[in-house]
């Protein structure tokens, strides 16, 4: 059986997508047409940024297009490479962290979200923002919102706000699996569609039977996906040991 989480596995997936007329949409497209079958295929690039480079590289190869959201930190944010993946036809968006940049200081956060969000702009026209879930910290990057506007900087569209999950089906590989709802600690929608699946196979097999939702965002960490043997097991080895922290952390909350 061949491993998952590889750009291979990935290949396959977009193709049985494709076969089955799904419509490949950019989160921003999305929210600005009706569209009756499609998939948003929305990557978070918390890190190694070459690695959503191969990843855009490959889905234009097939013609399509997706969603970059990269984080103002050293660790994701490449000009180099988010002009090249812009090149290619995708979206750029802001993976915002402000507030626990900001220790929890709304006000604090708010001004560096601005400040962030206009560097980003150096090198794409960014309409669409996604919050990163800071897992290990105490605070909730949304919660800016709770005081300020995001649409007074010109941004169209925040996924967790923007998106009506009641009729979208949310499919995330969060903790390295796509049934890690065990480990997630912000990264979770509240959905009407109550499908599971452990595998990219089970996924691909869904498509090809017709039994996968018309309208689907899949959140992908393209970190997590790799042909290397090495970094491949290193990602799994380090993602179990998270996982095992963020366990802790969903019983503890789920606990108050």
């Amino acid at each position: 059986m061949s491993r998952d989480f590889t750009i291979e596995k990935m290949l396959e997936l977009l193709i049985a997508l494709k076969s089955r007329e799904y419509s490949f949409v950019t989160f921003e497209d999305f929210i600005s047409r009706d569209i009756k079958k499609a998939v948003i295929l929305r990557h978070d690039v918390d890190k190694l940024p070459g690695n959503s480079l191969k990843f855009a590289e490959l889905q234009n190869e097939l013609g399509i297009s997706g969603t970059y959201y990269f984080r103002i930190v050293k660790e994701s944010f490449n000009p180099g490479i988010i002009k090249k993946i812009a090149s290619l036809g995708h979206e750029i968006g802001y993976h915002y962290e402000d507030l626990t940049l900001a220790k929890g200081d709304i006000d604090k956060a708010f001004e560096s979200y601005r400040k962030n969000l206009e560097k980003l702009r150096e090198f794409y026209p960014v309409q669409t923002i996604c919050m990163h879930g800071s897992p290990l910290t105490k605070w909730d990057n949304k919660d800016i919102w709770k005081k300020y506007s995001y649409r007074e900087t010109g941004i169209t569209g925040e996924p967790y706000f923007d998106l009506d999950f009641r009729k979208v089906y949310y499919i995330t590989d969060t903790g390295r699996k796509w049934d890690g709802g065990g480990v997630s600690v912000r990264d979770k929608v509240n959905s009407d569609i109550h499908l599971k699946f452990r595998t990219t196979n089970q996924i691909i097999e869904a498509v090809l039977e017709n039994k996968f939702p018309d309208v689907a965002m899949f959140t992908l960490h393209p970190q997590r996906w790799t042909n290397n043997a090495f970094e491949w097991t290193n990602e799994l080895l380090k993602q179990n040991v998270k996982n095992i922290v963020k366990k802790v952390i969903v019983k503890r909350k789920n606990e108050l």
